[in-house]
């Protein structure tokens, strides 16, 4: 079971060069059912890292670009009139995919936006009172420019509580750097990439990170620590009991990774900032810098 996903790492690592802890955390992600938000300057690596777990899962993909002038309908799809059946028929838009990377999601308005928050909370749309449901698995993977960049508009907090985790690629070291540029194009490397993990098998791992156990003790240090954002100073307003749920989660599935039937104090650790660092508002704009404090000040029970 471990061995393919050891497969699946390793060639990831072979595509996006020196960020092996961020490949985790969205592999972890996944195992997770959870959506993942990735936030940093253009040129990275962003879309690269969404289309290389794509193609190594042999999931459906679509790519959206967002735009300011997007449309809720360009993104779940509409009913368009028949003249021949004189009945109106679905479109299905390109939500309809098991993978879809809402790329630079934060340059379109808060409308187009919010065309994602039910297929992600739910996986299902509705267009003009009628529900479809979404493929299983179904994951979104957005983009996120920097908010100082020229032509971003903010996700609102109702939105960014919808990605299980967010993370940042950031520059390459040297050496990965060097390896980049004489090496092969991204884009060929990925078209030629195997299967590593096939949607059916990924939903056999995701039910196995379910039964990973979580003691007590374990549940009254999330709990801890769900309280400490409640009541700190340092943050404008706490973690909700859906962000209480993605973090023990997280953990279930960092976890599972590392081959443990049952959550330790450190799988917490460990996933704390991807799950948490979206969704508190401090002076600080770095997610292991806006939990440092609860990592100082909570105790492990």
């Amino acid at each position: 079971m471990h061995n393919d996903l050891d497969q699946l790492l390793q060639t990831a690592n072979q595509i996006i060069l020196g960020k092996p802890r961020q490949i985790r955390l969205a592999v972890c992600c996944l195992l997770a059912q959870g959506h993942l938000l990735i936030e940093d300057i253009p040129g990275v690596g962003k879309t690269t890292l969404s289309h290389t777990l794509a193609k190594l899962l042999g999931l459906n993909y679509q790519r959206i670009q967002f735009t300011s002038d997007i449309l809720p309908a360009d993104i779940i799809g509409a009913s368009i009139f028949n003249a021949q059946t004189h009945s109106f028929s679905f479109h299905p838009g390109a939500i309809f995919n098991q993978m879809v990377l809402a790329d630079e999601i934060n340059r379109a308005t808060p409308k187009a936006q919010s065309a994602l928050l039910e297929a992600m909370e739910e996986h299902q749309v509705t267009v003009e009172g009628k529900t479809y449901p979404l493929p299983a698995p179904f994951f979104v993977i957005a983009t996120q420019n920097p908010s100082h960049q020229i032509g971003t508009f903010p996700l609102p907090e109702s939105q960014l509580d919808r990605f299980l985790m967010r993370i940042e690629l950031g520059y390459p070291d040297h050496r990965a750097e060097k390896a980049l540029l004489s090496g092969q194009r991204r884009h060929d490397l990925i078209d030629s990439l195997p299967v590593k993990l096939p949607p059916e098998r990924l939903q056999q791992l995701q039910k196995a990170v379910t039964r990973v156990h979580a003691s007590d003790a374990l549940l009254d240090y999330c709990l801890a620590i769900i309280n400490y954002t409640r009541s700190s100073p340092d943050y404008h307003c706490g973690l909700s009991p859906r962000a209480g749920l993605a973090l023990l989660t997280a953990a279930k599935a960092w976890a599972f990774m590392n081959q443990r039937d049952a959550v330790i104090p450190e799988d917490v650790q460990a996933v704390l900032a991807a799950v948490a660092g979206h969704r508190l508002r401090s002076g600080n704009t770095n997610s292991e810098a806006i939990v440092q404090p609860i990592l100082s000040n909570v105790a492990v029970l």
